[in-house]
């Protein structure tokens, strides 16, 4: 019995290359590629491990700002004015941090988020202004100095093992680094790898020689970062829905609304995200008084909240992380007007804090969703959890630009696929309505890399 040829593909000039399977697995019998995956599997742990302390570091720190010294004073919540001196530390930190530390303290949560390899030298600055930023109430999430810090350890240890240098092998362990800090803040490598998938953008076979080491990574350091918060009993914060069971089957009305709920959130968002990368060119010309100017402002937002509708400020202050999940658990805790105040308030302040201070766009993408789908859930035909689903579909489909890894996280994080219609309705839509929509000047945003860029796409046998 004859051996089947391997299979080829003929080039332009009519030469034969070969195919894409035989191709992959070139790369994969490649010993310098087998030995990338070994190491990126030994990197998801210290990886995974300064995350979770880095997490536990600014949940707790921000538990001591916004309850502790608050209950220690006296107050069940926060006062009104709690946000403004607190958000005026951090304006006055990140800006120092921006003007003087390598890398200004990370890119400008306005661009999008950046998936690569963070040179090891920006991340103290990186560090000290998502801990100057987060904990102080900033309307931002913790992902993109996450990224920073696992793509930056990946490349840390690449030098200290004196490993090549490469452009191939910066991208290859920065990719590795970054999908075991993904996987820790969302608990789960999925998410991870998805999110690569859209951000890098490389294609073809070396999409998997790209994705298996962020993979393996990502999955290893998901194991330590679980079985080390069990073991310690820290919290980091969670972002698990609690919501009723089982889900209610979708009907045509469910589906109606939540089209035309993602062309009007996605317009929303549009506009916050737009606004917040004005607020990053206003900031560029005179970074430090302004930057402390915009953490003002954003605090004034969440003050301004509080008095209006007797609510506690940390609303609206903060990445929402916390409050999504009480809103998920108990919606009719909020009233027509609290929810009208919230999106419009914490819209502004997400907007000046994408501009000045520093930190990722995914978690206050996914709460402005969220209070928009409860808002809309009285309407006649639409359920609640169809609402939610829906809402931070498109919430973070258009914040993101990436519709498949909003699809995913929402999925994930309601536990269940039965929602998974309206999920992926609401994310297209809101995306197409986002693109169609004039852009807006500012920081580029951060776009996935078409595979015709003419840029190469890194070839891991370099690694």
């Amino acid at each position: 019995m004859t051996e089947p040829k391997p299979r080829t593909a003929a080039t332009a000039d009519g030469e034969a290359q070969p195919g894409e399977p035989d191709l992959l697995r070139g790369i994969l019998l490649t010993p310098g590629y087998l030995k990338s995956l070994v190491f990126c599997a030994l990197i998801g742990i210290p990886v995974s491990l300064a995350a979770f302390w880095f997490l536990v570091g600014m949940h707790e720190f921000g538990h001591v700002l916004w309850a502790d010294i608050p209950h220690a004073w006296g107050w069940d919540t926060a006062p009104w004015w709690w946000p403004l001196p607190l958000l005026a530390i951090a304006g006055v930190c990140v800006g120092l941090i921006a003007t003087h530390l390598p890398g200004g303290g990370g890119h400008i949560p306005a661009s999008g988020l950046h998936v690569g390899g963070a040179s090891p030298i920006v991340l103290p600055g990186v560090l000290l202004a998502a801990m100057a930023s987060l904990p102080f109430g900033a309307v931002l999430g913790p992902e993109a100095p996450l990224i920073a810090l696992g793509s930056g350890l990946a490349l840390l240890f690449r030098n200290l093992a004196r490993g090549a240098t490469t452009p191939q092998s910066t991208a290859l362990l920065g990719a590795a680094g970054a999908a075991a800090a993904i996987a820790a803040i969302f608990g789960n490598p999925l998410i991870a790898a998805v999110l690569l998938i859209e951000v890098a953008g490389v294609g073809g076979p070396q999409l998997f020689a790209v994705m298996l080491p962020a993979l393996l990574s990502s999955g290893v350091g998901a194991l330590v970062f679980t079985g080390f918060g069990r073991w310690t009993g820290l919290q980091t914060g969670s972002l698990a829905l609690k919501l009723p069971t089982p889900f209610p089957r979708l009907d045509a009305g469910d589906v109606l609304w939540s089209l035309l709920m993602a062309v009007v959130i996605g317009a929303f968002v549009h506009l916050v995200l737009g606004t917040g990368r004005l607020t990053a060119a206003f900031v560029a010309v005179r970074t430090f008084p302004r930057t402390v100017l915009c953490a003002l402002g954003a605090a004034g937002c969440a003050a301004l909240y509080a008095l209006i509708t007797d609510r506690a400020p940390d609303d609206v202050a903060s990445s929402g992380q916390a409050t999504l999940s009480a809103m998920a658990t108990d919606p009719h805790a909020w009233g027509i007007g609290a929810l009208v105040a919230v999106l419009l308030f914490k819209g502004v302040a997400y907007a000046l804090c994408l501009g000045s201070l520093r930190g990722g766009p995914i978690f206050p993408a996914l709460f402005l969703g969220a209070a928009a789908g409860v808002l809309c859930a009285p309407l006649p035909g639409l359920g609640l959890v169809p609402a939610l689903a829906a809402g931070m579909a498109a919430s973070a489909a258009s914040a993101l630009r990436l519709p498949v890894s909003s699809v995913v996280l929402v999925v994930l994080l309601l536990g269940s696929s039965a929602m998974m219609p309206v999920v992926i309705l609401a994310a297209v839509v809101a995306f197409v309505t986002t693109e169609l929509l004039p852009s807006w000047p500012g920081p580029a945003p951060a776009t996935p890399v078409p595979a015709s860029s003419p840029s190469p796409a890194p070839d891991p046998t370099e690694a």
